[in-house]
């Protein structure tokens, strides 16, 4: 091989990865004119198309290397110059670390995922830490005139809309007054106010995200969710200065956003100074780079196997019937392997809850559907495994399981945010905090269900309660969309035998759910069927679902706001 052979096969790499941010750039561009335009169909067009062109390019990169090289690739000294020749290609490079993350999946994907060398990979990025340069300024500031008011004003004024503002005076009124409330504005000479230029745009929103410096040296997130009423005018729908708020908005279980990001280093830099609790893989994934949130997420669990000894252990909770899940009680995060065998009475294949896993990833999970990332062959050191977790993996999974001396390799996992099982939570709350959780669930419920998922299974034990404590699905493989279920009412006995049969007297198809039956395997505890009875009777109604199919149907979606109702300007 020469080394104008492993430039050019750099050079390929590069290129394709460049062909691939420059798609994902135009559909995200696209995002003001959907929002503007209201059009709620493409939104969520738009979000599945960004996030498969990252593995589309991979494939097309893959095949025209393969193609060059045939079966040539393999030497290590040729692929550790094609590396070499990458990094030197990256070094002025303004979306190098996720173009290092790219490299590594055309390189996993030429070898099926196997041959997985980390030398030869970007496991750790090549220009750690640099900040690339942004093309334009990445925020506006805003720093004199004649008080608030004027501030607010000019920066709405900067917005790229094209839309009218329904009232911009009353909007503005309304936020220096919850200014004043939150942060004691009215107590400061005139703030700082900065902004990222670029609105962050999810589902029926639009997002003015910045900071807000008071002069006694305090500071606090200033996250403005803009609305477009049925008039296509704009107004602020709520004010958001408190960083757990900010978190929420940022979630692990809602879309990716949609904002123009042509060097996200810095667009992620600035916000984890708003949101110092996140990790840089939680922030490249929320702007829709979640497959080098992935490389993020990998480093970030290098660190911490470095920096603990606990072992890994089975998750806490009822088993799974398809998957098996395992966590280290000092790490935030679960893994999950699937069984080789289900149970009798889950009639379902592997590729089918792969699928299941990815249409999740895919679709608008409204803040109740738990974000996952995908790995395969899956390297641990055998000493952090209890002695009782690897007995179990290699009885349920041993197709997926290889153990060496000094190695456990899963050949494929998920890894999903860790969640206080909502059976076991329950358990133990307090009669507010139980009141809450009951809420939670049904509201997860209905709102997936109006995001048109079907949960399927909606045991307890499927559901997580998040810090904030907020309810979250995490188990997929019975989900559907609710446009193909059937929902029915249980016909009256034909006669009084009929209740008594072993046998229904009524005929059931595959899809049909009867939501009245939902009470006998879900309300076994009396004070949880009080509260959930009080709160959400209407998810036994038949009808209750058939409305919502109905809604979906017209394409009617419903709001589902990142944040509580308290923090809106009008009530």
């Amino acid at each position: 091989m020469t080394a104008a052979m492993e430039q050019l096969v750099a050079h390929t790499i590069l290129q394709g990865f460049d062909a691939m941010y420059g798609r994902f750039l135009d559909v995200t561009a696209g995002a003001q004119e959907r929002f503007e335009t209201q059009n709620w169909t493409a939104v969520h067009q738009a979000l599945k198309k960004r996030i498969n062109f990252y593995d589309h390019h991979v494939g097309l990169v893959t095949s025209q290397i393969q193609i060059m090289l045939g079966e040539r690739f393999a030497n290590h000294q040729f692929l550790m110059a094609v590396k070499s020749a990458y990094i030197d290609l990256l070094l002025d490079y303004p979306r190098y670390e996720i173009a290092e993350s790219f490299f590594n999946s055309v390189y996993c994907r030429i070898f099926s995922h196997r041959n997985i060398n980390r030398d030869k990979l970007f496991v750790h990025s090549s220009q750690e830490g640099r900040i690339p340069t942004y093309p334009t300024s990445l925020t506006r500031i805003y720093n004199t005139g004649s008080g608030l008011n004027s501030l607010l004003e000019r920066m709405l004024d900067d917005t790229p809309f094209t839309l009218s503002w329904e009232d911009k005076k009353r909007d503005i009124d309304l936020l220096v007054h919850r200014l004043n409330k939150e942060l004691g504005t009215a107590q400061s000479s005139t703030p700082t106010i900065e902004m990222i230029r670029e609105p962050f745009f999810r589902n029926k929103a639009a997002y003015l995200v910045g900071r807000i410096s008071l002069k006694d040296n305090r500071s606090a997130p200033l996250v403005l969710p803009v609305l477009n009423n049925s008039n296509k005018q704009l107004y602020i729908d709520a004010c958001l200065c408190d960083v757990d708020d900010i978190s929420v908005v940022f979630g692990f279980a809602r879309s990716y956003f949609m904002v123009y990001a042509p060097a996200p280093a810095a667009l992620v830099r600035f916000l984890s100074e708003l949101m110092p609790n996140k990790t840089n893989a939680e922030l490249y994934t929320a702007i829709g780079c979640q497959k080098h949130g992935k490389t993020e997420l990998f480093r970030e669990f290098l660190r911490h196997m470095e920096s603990s000894d606990d072992k890994f252990i089975s998750a806490p909770g009822i088993k799974g019937m398809v998957m098996s899940v395992f966590t280290l009680p000092s790490y935030d995060f679960v893994f999950k392997v699937i069984k080789d065998k289900f149970a009798p009475q889950k009639d379902i294949s592997h590729a089918t809850v792969r699928e299941k896993y990815k249409l999740v990833k895919e679709h608008d999970r409204v803040g109740r559907m738990a974000d996952t990332q995908e790995y395969q062959n899956f390297s641990i050191e055998r000493c952090r495994f209890s002695d009782e977790l690897l007995q179990e993996l290699l009885e349920v999974a041993p197709s997926k399981i290889k153990v060496t001396a000094n190695e456990v390799i899963i050949e494929h996992l998920y890894t999903e945010r860790r969640m206080i099982p909502f059976n076991i939570y329950i358990e133990q709350a307090n009669d507010d905090d139980l009141r809450h959780a009951v809420d939670e669930y049904g509201k997860a419920i209905k709102q997936l269900a109006a995001a048109n998922i079907f949960p399927g299974d909606m045991l307890f034990k499927n559901f997580g309660v998040t810090r904030h404590k907020r309810v979250v699905f995490y188990d997929y493989d019975e989900i559907s969309y609710m446009t193909e279920m059937n929902f029915r009412r249980i016909p009256p006995p034909r006669y009084p035998e009929d209740e008594m049969a072993a046998e229904p007297w009524y005929s059931v198809g595959p899809n049909d759910v009867f939501p009245e039956e939902f009470r006998t395997f879900l309300l076994i505890n009396p004070t949880v069927r009080s509260l959930f009875n009080e709160l959400h009777s209407d998810l036994f109604e038949a009808s209750y679902w058939q409305q919502l199919q109905q809604n979906i149907a017209n394409r009617q979606y419903e709001d589902v706001y990142p944040y509580q109702s308290k923090h809106r300007l009008r009530k």
